[in-house]
């Protein structure tokens, strides 16, 4: 039987939730690269990925992470 997905699963930050962070940061900036170098075409994909996404996601963890702990302490 599958799991149920919850906030909690999503949004607590947890190291191994950081390395996928910084991989996936790493990762994209290297294709956006390679795919500029290659092709001659501007590529805009992994660009918000890197911009928008990951730094959106991590302010979002962090934000819920504290909220939790304090909630959790009450």
């Amino acid at each position: 039987m599958k799991k149920k997905i919850t906030a909690r699963d999503l949004f607590l930050i947890s190291w191994r939730k950081l390395w996928i962070i910084v991989v996936t940061g790493f990762v994209s900036i290297l294709l956006h690269n390679a795919i500029f170098g290659l092709f001659d075409i501007e590529e805009a994909f992994f660009f918000i990925i890197v911009v928008f996404v990951i730094p959106i996601y991590f302010l979002i963890m962090v934000v819920y992470s504290i909220v939790y702990k304090l909630m959790k302490k009450k």
